[in-house]
């Protein structure tokens, strides 16, 4: 298994195979289970994705250091290449916004932003520009434009976490928000979710028939 170091690989079948129930964030994790123990597992939505915009806009407060202008949010857990930071720049400048950086040490105002706070700067971003599976998560349950760049980890020896953030695109038929498929600034803030909400609906469902199997539960689950 690729993505597993070989040394470990024994030692995740044995302790996999242990489990009573199994379930994955992206098909190549179900792949991967496969792999090491024979058995198939089901692919469920990232819990955060179990509450409604309302519910997680709820927990959320007014972002101290959020701009009064329009912004354009970046999230990005990776390094920024040159090329990332261009494109950023530009898109900024095509739609005047203001660049609004989040997890960067370089923007200390936003750096100590809380998970409170970090709801409310998606949920007010005009555009999100970000490497993150979560970042796309909540621009996502926001309804918010977003672009996914792959991510750049210092010196390229971390594993990839774009397979995550490509089972999440494929789920809701979001694969056109990639940055390799937008070639077009003058639409790239319009972005259709009609077809979102019932696609997330049936997953909710399919999560939470999941969990009332696994968990012996036989009355209805509520939020």
């Amino acid at each position: 298994v690729s993505e597993i170091p070989d040394e470990y690989e024994i030692l995740y079948s044995k302790w996999l195979s242990e489990m009573h129930r199994i379930s994955v964030r992206e098909e190549s994790g179900a792949k991967i289970v496969k792999e090491l123990t024979g058995r198939d597992v089901v692919v469920l939505v990232d819990p955060t994705m179990m509450l409604s915009k309302e519910k997680w806009l709820s927990l959320a407060k007014p972002a101290e250091a959020k701009p009064a202008e329009k912004y354009l949010l970046t999230y990005f857990l990776g390094q920024k290449t040159k090329s990332t930071k261009l494109k950023i720049k530009e898109i900024a400048n095509t739609y005047g916004f203001t660049v609004v950086n989040l997890a960067d040490i370089d923007d200390p105002e936003r750096y100590t932003a809380d998970p409170a706070e970090f709801i409310d700067y998606i949920n007010s971003a005009s555009l999100v520009c970000t490497d993150s599976f979560h970042g796309a998560v909540f621009s996502i349950l926001m309804e918010k434009p977003f672009i996914v760049f792959k991510r750049h980890e210092l010196g390229g020896t971390a594993p990839s976490m774009y397979s995550r953030i490509n089972t999440l695109l494929r789920t809701f038929k979001l694969e056109g928000r990639k940055a390799e498929n937008i070639a077009n600034l003058s639409n790239m803030l319009d972005v259709d979710y009609s077809h979102v909400a019932p696609i997330l609906k049936n997953e909710r469902q399919k999560a939470v028939d999941y969990l009332k199997e696994a968990l012996g539960v036989d009355e209805t689950l509520k939020d």
